[in-house]
C-alpha cells in the first residue's frame, strides 16, 4: 500500500500568496511520544533547542502517520518549528560556505545560491520561511530493530542524491529507493506534501503545502517561543 513509484516532481516556484493565519498553538512532539533527534542543538546551532514543536493540526496528522507505519517501525523527528534566530543562524552558516565557494559572485547571487540550501529568514510573519510557521516537519524512520532506515543521503546533505525520487532511476539501489517510498506514501496518505528535493521534508499549511494543493497556506510565521 505504502510502495508507490515516488514522481519526479519540480522544485515549487512560488509567487505572491495571501496567508490564512490560522490560528493554531505549537505542540511538543516529544510529548506525543515521538523521539527527538535534534541536529541543530547536537550542533549547537545559536538558537537552538532539545525541543521540537509543531502546530497542533500538524502534529494530530503525524500521529495518524504513525499509526500507519510497519509494526515497531517509529517517526525520528529531525526538526521542526525554527524560531527565526535558528533560521538566521542556518541563512548565515550555508551562506558563509556559499561565499568562500562562489568568490567574486554579487550579494544578490550569493543570496539565491544559498537559498537553494535554505530558505532566507522572513521578520515578516505573513510572509514566513516555512520552519517558522511550524507547519513544516523533517523527518526518518527507526525499524522494529532499533536502526534507521538508509535513505541515502544524511539529513541536510543537499546533493541531487537528496531528491525524493533520484533512487526511482533503473539500477539504484532498490532498498533505499523502498524506504524513502515508505516514508513519502505514508506522510502523503495523512494530508502532508513532500518538497521534491529534500527527502526528509514535509509540510501542512505551509506556503508549500499550499502550492502543491492548490490553496492558500494557512499558517503564519511564529518568530520565538
Amino acid at each position: 500500500m505504502f510502495d508507490e513509484p515516488i514522481p519526479d516532481i519540480p522544485f515549487p516556484v512560488i509567487g505572491e500568496y495571501k496567508v490564512l493565519d490560522v490560528d493554531e498553538p505549537l505542540v511538543d512532539l516529544e510529548a506525543l511520544g515521538f523521539e527527538i533527534l535534534s541536529v541543530y542543538y547536537a550542533k549547537l546551532l545559536p538558537g537552538s533547542t532539545y525541543e521540537a514543536y509543531a502546530r497542533k493540526t500538524a502534529a494530530e496528522m503525524l500521529v495518524e502517520a504513525s499509526r500507519k507505519l510497519p509494526e515497531g517501525f517509529t517517526f525520528v523527528i529531525l526538526d521542526a518549528w525554527r524560531s527565526i534566530s535558528v533560521q538566521q543562524a542556518l541563512w548565515d552558516e550555508y551562506r558563509k560556505m556559499v561565499v568562500e565557494q562562489n568568490p567574486g559572485d554579487s550579494e544578490e547571487e550569493i543570496d539565491l545560491k544559498t537559498s537553494f540550501f535554505v530558505s532566507k529568514p522572513s521578520y515578516d510573519v505573513m510572509i514566513p520561511s516555512v520552519h517558522n510557521t511550524g507547519g513544516s516537519i523533517d523527518l526518518t524512520i527507526r525499524d522494529s530493530s532499533g536502526h534507521l532506515l538508509d535513505m541515502g543521503t544524511k539529513f541536510d546533505e543537499f546533493q541531487k542524491t537528496a531528491n525524493s525520487c533520484h533512487f526511482e532511476a533503473a539500477g539504484m539501489d532498490t532498498r533505499i529507493r523502498d524506504n524513502r517510498r515508505l516514508l513519502y506514501n505514508v506522510m502523503l496518505s495523512a494530508g502532508f506534501t513532500n518538497l521534491p528535493s529534500e527527502w526528509w521534508h514535509y509540510d501542512y499549511g505551509t506556503k508549500f503545502w499550499g502550492y502543491f494543493k492548490g490553496k492558500d497556506p494557512l499558517y503564519r510565521g511564529i518568530l520565538e517561543r
